[in-house]
């Protein structure tokens, strides 16, 4: 509850920032979109591509079976995409997860402090300051020798 009669949004009350995965466009329909339809009035064409990276206006998003099973208007032509539409819209994502977490961390330079001068000497706003008033980075966790295993595992296909 806000107290002050100022009534702007706070950034962290916005959630534009959340990915939230697209679901299929067809009333009814629970299941997440793999492809989208896009009608090119100019040619008088449908066409069923795989799903569109932005919302687009005039294009509609589609589960697989609703790709699958829908028609174009009378007068128009159908193109579809060649290549299988993905069963569940996120496969990729979850393999690239899956790679990131068996990677492990990467190592990466000691922290630099961004409190002091890169030679060591206060910069003139703080040359009054005692030296000890400059934060310095906190020091390096140890690294073990060990790779730590990751918490995904990637499971084997059933069908396979």
């Amino acid at each position: 509850m806000r107290v002050s009669g100022a009534a702007q949004p706070f950034v962290h009350d916005s959630l534009a920032g959340v990915n939230v995965p697209r679901r299929c466009c067809r009333p009814g329909c629970p299941h997440y979109a793999v492809a989208t339809l896009t009608f090119v009035y100019s040619d008088s064409t449908a066409v069923i591509g795989p799903l569109a990276t932005a919302r687009e206006p005039h294009s509609w998003d589609l589960c697989v079976s609703h790709a699958s099973r829908i028609t174009a208007p009378r007068g128009w032509e159908l193109v579809r995409h060649a290549g299988p539409l993905p069963t569940h819209p996120d496969e990729d994502d979850l393999v690239a997860l899956a790679d990131a977490v068996r990677e492990g961390p990467v190592a990466s330079a000691a922290p630099v402090s961004g409190f002091s001068e890169p030679d060591g000497q206060l910069s003139p706003s703080h040359a009054g300051a005692p030296a000890s008033s400059v934060l310095a980075p906190p020091p390096p966790r140890p690294v073990g020798t060990g790779r730590r295993r990751g918490h995904l595992r990637v499971l084997p296909d059933p069908a396979d």
